[in-house]
């Protein structure tokens, strides 16, 4: 059984350029890889364009909800900060009791359950 050979990737990832190309011109093992790799290099070429229009559509989602919730946050607080019932209600340092919210309580401020 024959020994396939492994130094293509070696090679490939730390060798330089002309190493690369002189073991390929004599090693079988080593052409068949690299053909593989430049046919996978082709496809991915190949789809590139469609894979850069979704990203930009993804980019463009990303953008659209970013904006929906900073309009959507300073109406709601452009709304809660004029809305002077609401400002009088909520004062800072003051918390809502059950018997502000109109819930029946005891005498110790709980709720009453009949």
């Amino acid at each position: 059984m024959k020994e396939t050979c492994s130094k293509y990737e070696a090679l490939f990832t730390f060798g330089d350029e002309e190493q690369l190309r002189a073991h390929i011109a004599e090693c079988e093992d080593c052409k068949n890889e690299d053909e593989t790799m430049k046919k996978v290099s082709a496809l991915i070429q190949e789809v590139k364009p469609h894979y850069a229009k979704k990203q930009n559509f993804v980019m463009r989602m990303k953008a659209a909800c970013l904006l929906f919730a900073i309009i959507l946050g300073g109406t709601t607080l452009s709304v809660v900060g004029t809305n002077q019932d609401v400002m009088d209600t909520l004062k800072y340092g003051t918390t809502l009791s059950a018997e502000d919210l109109g819930f029946p309580v005891d005498s110790y401020g709980l709720i009453m359950v009949e």
